[in-house]
């Protein structure tokens, strides 16, 4: 997506029913800074704020994120360029939570072993509660990064496949 051109195209919109910044902004519940930075192709709205522009302005959020008006095979390519353009953004945010909880996992997992190596065990039970101990870690840790795998697939509307 072409920050920029959306940005030009949201001021467009703005001047052509007749609204300033800051009208706008109060309208959408934000500040006229946040519309100028929107305007200016520095940040793009958020999804809320894309539902209200495109109920204020009467056009489709595929046009806003197009960054133009569309019709007919137009919008179909814009919506299928912005289909694209998110599920690879998805994908990646995905794929980089998911290094992030291996690495959470194989950390925790290095130093359950450390503590163990350097505890003295005196007797049977102090072996039997360290087991114990380590066991409960080493389920809540999968199960804290099962969950939030299924949350985030879930949230973003992807499953993994592999």
């Amino acid at each position: 997506m072409d920050t920029k051109k959306i940005g030009l195209f949201l001021k467009e919109l703005r001047n052509e029913n007749g609204m300033t910044q800051e009208q706008l902004g109060e309208k959408l519940g934000v500040s006229n800074k946040t519309i100028s930075r929107w305007e200016t192709g520095k940040y793009m709205p958020p999804v809320e704020c894309l539902n209200m522009l495109s109920d204020i302005y009467n056009i489709s959020i595929n046009e806003i994120l197009g960054g133009e008006r569309a019709s007919g095979d137009e919008f179909t390519k814009i919506a299928e360029e912005n289909i694209t353009v998110t599920l690879k953004g998805v994908e990646k945010n995905y794929q980089t939570f998911k290094k992030i909880m291996m690495c959470i996992l194989a950390l925790t997992t290095v130093l359950t072993i450390i503590i163990i190596i350097l505890l003295p065990m005196n007797t049977v039970r102090d072996f039997i509660v360290m087991v114990l101990v380590i066991a409960v870690a080493f389920i809540a840790n999968t199960l804290n990064l099962t969950l939030n795998l299924i949350a985030l697939a879930t949230k973003e509307g992807v499953s993994d496949n592999k």
